[in-house]
Formats: C-alpha cells, structure tokens, sequence
C-alpha cells in the first residue's frame, strides 16, 4: 500500500523518491522520528524530523484515504451500482471530497423532495426537461404526470416535482461540487453579526458584532475567535461567495440556451444552490477555513511549547523553592541537587514583624547551612514582594534568585504524578517542588503536565483536539531525545518520552533501578522487563549513564557504534578516553577511511562531533535574569517606562511579555519591530528576554500596551493596530496571574520554624 503513494508524496514534500521509500519503511518497521533523524542519516539522505513526520503523516493520511476508498467500492458491489467507470474514477481520486462526491449519487438516502417526486413517478418528466429540446413545450409535456392520487393536482405540480428531481441531481454532480468548493474557497466571504440582544453579554466579542472580511486571507486567530463566538451563541456567521457567481457556475454547467425546458433546469439550479448545494458547500468551506486556523494555532503552540521545554537549566544545584502568597503565606521547599524534597514549611513575610523576622532568620539559616546554591521563587500573586524581601536578605551575592514561571503548577500538584510521588504532602508542597525543579531542569519537570496545561497556546480548547496532542507530543518526544536523559536520575514520566519507551517500559526501568541500583552500562537495559532488541536499539542513544563502564555510555553515540569508535582509538594508538579529551588525537582521525556499506560520512561526523563535547546539553546557558526593581504593580506602570521582560506566549497577532507587575502586556505585531513583521515567531520567541516600552496602561481592565520598537511614538493612547483586543476573544494570554497552586492555611500545623530543616539535616546525615 505504501508503494503507491511514494510518488505523490515524493511529489508533495519536494524530497527525493528513495528518501520518502526508505523513511516509510523504517517508520514501517518501528523506527521513530527522533531515532531516524538522529541516526539513520544515511537511509533517509540526511532528513529533518519535521520532514520524517510530514512523511509520516501524510502515509498515515493516503492510509485513510484508502480505506475508505475500499469501504465505498465494497457498498457499491454490494449493491450492484459499480460500473468499470466508476470504478475508474474512485480509483484515480486523490482527495476524500473528491472521492465523496463520486458516491454521493449512490449514497443511501433519507427521504428527501426528490425521492418523493421520484415515488410520485415524475423522473421522466425530469429526464425530458433535462435534455432541454429547443421545441420542449413544458406544460404539455408534464400535462401526463397529472394524478390527484399521486398529490400531483396540475402540471405546475408535475414540473415543480421534476426539479426538485433535477436540484438533487445537479447537487450531486462531483464537476459541480468541485467547481463551486473552489469558489467558496477563492471568492467566500466570512461574515458575522452579533445575535440580537446579546450585545452586552458578549462584549467581549465586540470586535465581530459586524465584520466582513475575505476568507482567504483571514487569520487564524480571527476565524476561531468568530468560531467561538458562535458556538457560545453571541455571534451569527456565514461564509459565502457572491451568489450570483456560484449560480453563473452551475448555468454554464447544466443550462444549454433560453427555451422554455432550459428555463425550467435554470430555475431548478437556482433552487439547488439556496437549498441544497449552497449550504453544503458552505459547510465544507466552514471546515476548510476551521482546518487552516486549526494548523495555524497549532503550529504557534508547537512552537511555543519547544521553546518553552529548551529553556535553559541551571542544573543540578541545591535549591531553596518559594511558592508566594499572601493570606496563605508562602509554602518554602528544601530541594537537593537530584530535586529530591527534603523538608518544607510555610513562612509570613507579610504579616506582622514578628513574622517577618521569623521568615527572615529561617531563610538566611537554611541558605547557610545547606549551602543553598540558587533560590527559586513562583511567579504567581505576591511574587515580587516576595523577591523583594528575600533580596533584603544580605545573602551572598552568588546565590542567583531566580522569578519562575509557575504556569501549570497547579494542575501538576493536584495530579496523580504528584500525588503518586508526594503521597504525603499536600497539593501546596507539591506546587513549591514543580517551581524549585522548573529551575533546575524545565523540560524535566514539564513533561510531567498535559502540554495543554502549560498556557503557550492560542484557542487551544477550540481546536482539532487529536491534531493538537499529535503535535505536542511529537514537540515533547523531539526536545526529550534531543537533550538526552539520564537514565539513573530520570522519572518515570521523562524516560517514556524517550524514543521507543513508553510508560510501561519506563516504570519497568525506574523498578529495575530501584531493585537492583544504578545502572552501570547501557547494555544493562536489556534486563529490564520489555526491553527487548528492538526497544533497545531505538532507546539506547538517548539515554545517558554518567560515569559509565563504557566512556561512551555518558555520549550520544548509539551502542551500535561503540566498536567502530573502538577500532578509531586503536588506529590512533589510543583509547577511547583518550580520543574524547585529546583534540589533537581526534585531529589524526580521517573519517573517510571509514565509511562503509553500513556507515556513512554523515553519521562519522555526528560521531566526531560527539566525542569533542559527550553528552553536551544543546540547550543555551542558563542566565540570570531580574525585572526592575520598585516596578511590582500595574500602578507602577507609567507610558514610556522601559522595563525588562520575558516573552511568555507569541500568538498570530502579537506576543505577550511578563515585566513583572502579575499581568502579562501585550505587544501587538505592529509594535514587535522597527521593521514590518509578517509573523510574530520569526522575531520574539517564548523564554526571550527583551526591553519593552509601556505604551498605554488600562488600570481599570488591567490592560497593558508594550511596544518593541526602538524608539516607539508613546501617545495618551497607544495604537491597537487592528488585531483582537488584549484579553478579549483573541485567547492568546494576557490573564491574571493565580495565587499558586489551591491552597490551605498551613499555620496551625506547621511545625516550628526550626524543626523543619532540623530533621532534613538527620535526613542527610
């Protein structure tokens, strides 16, 4: 099956035939993705992961076309309506609307205007009108057809029923179809109009009350924005091609002069197009434009999500972890260098002084005595009051402390991951932790949260929900096997993302380590339960085992490789060890010498590449960052302040920055540059550190105008541009922060603020 669609694959995707043949047969045979872009480079001729998963899909999608091109022909020998033309066409059809116009004239019908006209035996009569003879005298002709019996009283009867005959044949035309699902699509226009009486209900929808705008060149964002609208009922929609050129379409189809029988067929296509024909290719249109958005809002996400999990790390350090809050006080977390918890409380700093001074002396304690290398602090409500009095603290200035995104965090900790490994914490302790170890590793701690949850996305609730979780989970699977994981130290919601595992074999190996301790080689892995030749070859390159038997285990070489490295040192006169810490010993080492059959040049260099830097993360160096200081709260914000930011999540229209003040601002595409930008991706990116400009500030919507640009006009009133409102139906950000994950009042059953670390410290000894 897969044969066949070689060339047209080969043909859509721009690749060479031998490259989509061979990606389809190892993905055929179990290969993944990551696995075949990393190490099967040969094969495929060097092809990307986005180019494996287009060839992927796009066979997955010829599969399904397939199948129902089988369950059709099998309908239609069944019933006996397969004639060898027929089956020439639904065989040559390469797209599911063309296939399913071809049988929409033998789909099984309900009772419709035409069948019954049928039961009342006017199909010859629709038969002569249909030919259209110049000497066709209508009337008479249908005088025949009169039967008071059959509800057929006069001839008008007689000629109306024959185009009700005539309007479901010219809807099921496949040329028809075609023809007009290419205007609805080129010509449509979407349109939208607030339902009457809801106005004030939907404001938030204002910006569609009453808008026209050519289908085709309608953004993402606006056509889900409408969609949405409609579906909670404050809009009313339509998309539609100017009328009079769709029926001037089906007249040059069907219409063959200006006699009286020719009049009659013309007076059917009109009835066809306002009754049938029009709505449905309408529908389909509907679902076309739904599609693109769905693919564009999609590919934002994606984007979004893969910067998000290649944030940088700052590695395994000693963490102290503060989730913030006020009434509630903040939940503080004791984390070591693996991110095991190790004790926990809840301090007041803005309560009364005693409070504070007790918060203040807990801090400078734990910090001292456990030689805390980085202090962690969610971003959520009370966040920058409680920066400000840790930074009142006099630590040492070496100690980074560090503002994280705590998005998601209360979804973790009320989840059966968290629960199932802080069984006996509540959900405020588990929120502390996913802050402390979004630090120290994002990707880690990430993976364990539905993508969705993470709060990068635009409409996500509104579109195609396989679709999105294909995508997502194919950016987590990509940036998992890119940065490798380290197999004694990873959890079991990591080690499933990694090529060829999945849960089971993860919990399997998490089992294993536990039973029987570290694993020492990578070879090691076949004694774990599931894992057999096959899992192990698409999992062992990603996986790390630092200070390994073989020097190689810590890298990304594929076992497969390790006796081809072997025979490099030899050649060299030296070991392995020798050849990843000695550059002139690489330097002797002439690549060509050893392509084979098997191994290419490409996978040599990867080799090579790797020995210089063994199991190098490609993620960026990790870089303290800090907002400004005495800026904390929309009330601070004046227009023209220039404020450091990060960039938090980028949308179609624009991309929304955290600067500090517990809600994020929106930059408007007009605003992202000095220069014109088409797409708001290809100039801010999320996790980018940049200087925003305040250009206006709504204190009574919490709105906040940002500008990008060197030098922006800063007015009373900052241009919009001529997107979505901040906040309104554009779902693309911009809500107010939470106050952490749900919490409780802690204070009657916390213990004393020196016991807590007291105890951790008989724990470590």
């Amino acid at each position: 099956m897969i044969e066949k669609h070689i060339l047209k694959i080969t043909q859509e995707l721009k690749l060479e035939a031998r490259q989509v043949a061979a990606t389809a047969v190892l993905l055929e045979e179990g290969a993944t993705v990551p696995f075949i872009a990393r190490y099967r480079k040969e094969k495929t001729g060097e092809l990307d992961e986005v180019q494996i998963a287009a060839i992927r899909d796009r066979v997955e999608q010829l599969g399904e076309l397939d199948k129902r091109r089988e369950s059709i022909l099998s309908s239609l020998v069944e019933r006996k309506l397969l004639t060898e033309g027929l089956k020439l066409k639904i065989d040559a059809a390469e797209t599911l609307s063309t296939l399913e116009d071809l049988y929409l004239p033998f789909r099984p019908k309900k009772r419709t205007k035409a069948t019954i006209a049928k039961e009342r035996g006017l199909e010859p009569l629709s038969e002569i009108l249909w030919l259209q003879a110049p000497a066709t005298n209508p009337a008479a002709e249908a005088a025949p057809f009169v039967d008071p019996a059959k509800e057929v009283p006069d001839a008008e009867a007689a000629l109306a029923g024959a185009r009700d005959i005539l309007a479901e044949r010219i809807n099921d035309d496949a040329t028809a179809r075609a023809k007009l699902r290419e205007l609805y699509i080129a010509q449509g226009m979407i349109r939208s109009k607030v339902v009457a009486g809801k106005e004030e209900e939907g404001a938030k929808f204002k910006d569609y009350f009453d808008w026209t705008e050519p289908a085709i060149g309608a953004p993402s964002h606006r056509i889900l924005a409408m969609r949405r609208g409609e579906e909670e009922g404050f809009l009313f929609t339509r998309l539609t091609p100017p009328e009079e050129s769709a029926v001037a379409i089906l007249e040059a189809l069907f219409v063959k002069g200006t006699w009286a029988a020719a009049l009659q067929v013309k007076s059917a296509i009109a009835d066809c197009y306002k009754r049938l024909l029009g709505f449905a290719m309408e529908g389909e249109a509907r679902v076309h434009f739904k599609k693109r958005a769905d693919e564009e809002a999609v590919r934002v996400f994606a984007d979004n999500l893969r910067e998000l999990l290649l944030a940088p790390a700052l590695g395994q350090k000693t963490v102290l972890a503060i989730d913030p809050g006020f009434r509630t006080g903040c939940k503080v977390v004791l984390l070591d260098r693996q991110g095991k918890l190790l004790a926990n409380d809840v301090v007041y700093p803005e309560k009364s002084e005693r409070e504070q001074a007790q918060a203040a002396e807990m801090v400078r304690t734990v910090v001292k005595k456990f030689n805390i290398e980085a202090i962690a602090i969610g971003n959520g409500t009370a966040s920058r009051e409680t920066e400000a009095f840790v930074r009142k603290l006099g630590l040492p200035s070496s100690i980074p402390i560090v503002m994280v995104n705590e998005s998601g965090a209360s979804i973790y900790s009320a989840s059966e991951v968290a629960r199932e490994e802080f069984p006996n914490h509540d959900i405020t302790v588990r929120g502390a932790v996913s802050i402390g170890r979004r630090l120290m590793d994002p990707l880690a701690e990430l993976v364990k949260l539905d993508p969705k949850s993470i709060g990068v996305g635009q409409y996500q609730h509104d579109v195609d929900q396989n679709a999105l979780k294909r995508s997502l989970d194919d950016v987590v699977v990509s940036c998992v096997n890119r940065v490798g994981v380290e197999l004694n130290t990873a959890s079991k919601n990591l080690l499933a993302y990694v090529s060829g595992l999945n849960a089971r074999t993860a919990a399997n190996i998490v089992a294993h380590r536990d039973e029987n301790g570290p694993f020492r080689s990578r070879k090691e892995l076949l004694k774990v339960a599931g894992m057999g030749p096959k899992t192990f070859e698409q999992a062992a390159g990603f996986l790390r085992i630092r200070d390994g038997e073989h020097p190689l285990d810590s890298s990304a070489v594929h076992p497969e490789r390790y006796a081809l490295v072997d025979k490099m040192a030899g050649d060299a006169s030296c070991t392995v060890h020798d050849l990843m810490k000695d550059s002139s010993k690489r330097g002797k080492i002439d690549p060509k010498r050893y392509v084979s059959p098997e191994i290419g040049l490409p996978t040599l260099v990867d080799i090579l590449a790797e020995l210089s830097k063994p199991g190098r993360d490609p993620r960026q160096q990790f870089e303290v960052f800090s907002f400004q200081e005495g800026v904390e709260k929309v009330e601070h914000l004046q227009p023209g302040m220039k404020l450091p930011g990060v960039v938090t999540n980028v949308t179609a229209f624009g991309a929304f920055v955290d600067i500090g003040v517990h809600q994020d601002g929106l930059v408007h595409i007009s605003q992202l540059s000095d220069n014109f930008v088409k797409d708001p991706a290809e100039v801010v990116k999320v996790g980018q550190r940049v200087q925003a400009t305040v250009m206006e500030v709504d204190l009574q919507r919490k709105r906040i105008a940002l500008s990008l640009k060197t030098n922006p006009e800063v007015g009373p009133r900052a241009p919009r541009g001529t997107g979505p409102s901040q906040g309104g139906p554009s779902g693309g950000g911009g809500a107010p922060r939470r106050d952490g994950p749900p919490r409780t009042d802690n204070r009657k059953n916390a213990a004393p603020t020196v016991d807590w670390f007291t105890a951790a410290t008989q724990k470590k000894r």
